[in-house]
């Protein structure tokens, strides 16, 4: 028995009628907060470079990938080995330059992922699902906000939009030639406190300006 079936057993065992009480109890809801823990505790060992502590902590997010497909299993959705299937399949589907007849060379990373969206926006064509259009088009809606900035500018930059939205694109270039990752740190941190000494939510705010931005930019887009 592999590693991956044994931890299976275990948690089988665990939602069992005579199993753990408190795991019994647990839904796909209920469990939330603990994935997006697990998911934290994981970026910490990976910040700290701390490779025994990501193991260990990689393992409590496995946890949290097989425990919510036994309660799907349980209630007749999926189980792990259709994760497991679904996930291969799509690697396999979106790298035909890697395991399929496609011989065309990709250089770069970039030019992966725009055939990777190409590849995905085919996919949703064939299960009849409407593509969104646009260049803000598939932002995950749950992003952290700083990663949902990101993305958005990331956007921004690729589609030559640079300068045009309502920030100063001249001290984001200024910045950038001189930017250290602890003056960022520290930046970002004594913003984060004084928000905090005035009663505004960082998250939210920065939320909130990127939201508006995605909204400007769509609008100078218009004709």
């Amino acid at each position: 028995m592999n590693e991956i079936q044994r931890l299976r057993n275990i948690v089988t065992q665990l939602r069992a009628p005579d199993g753990c009480p408190w795991d019994r109890e647990q839904t796909h809801q209920s469990l939330l907060r603990c994935l997006i823990e697990e998911v934290s505790e994981v970026l910490e060992a990976i910040d700290n470079n701390d490779f025994e502590l990501m193991e260990e902590e990689l393992g409590d997010l496995l946890l949290q990938v097989v425990m919510h497909s036994c309660l799907a299993e349980e209630e007749g959705h999926f189980d792990f080995d259709d994760v497991a299937r679904g996930i291969s399949e799509k690697l396999i589907r979106r790298h035909p330059h890697v395991f399929g007849e496609d011989k065309d060379k990709i250089e770069s990373s970039g030019a992966v992922i725009d055939r990777w969206e190409l590849i995905k926006a085919e996919e949703k064509k064939l299960k009849g699902e409407k593509e969104p259009s646009g260049i803000f088009k598939n932002l995950p809606p749950q992003l952290p906000s700083l990663l949902f900035a990101n993305d958005i500018y990331k956007r921004v930059v690729k589609n030559g939009l640079s300068g045009k939205g309502e920030w100063s694109q001249q001290k984001v270039d200024e910045q950038s030639e001189t930017l250290t990752e602890e003056q960022v740190g520290r930046s970002l941190f004594e913003i984060v406190a004084s928000c905090r000494e005035n009663g505004i939510d960082p998250e939210s705010a920065l939320r909130k300006f990127a939201s508006s931005q995605v909204d400007y930019l769509k609008s100078e887009k218009k004709p």
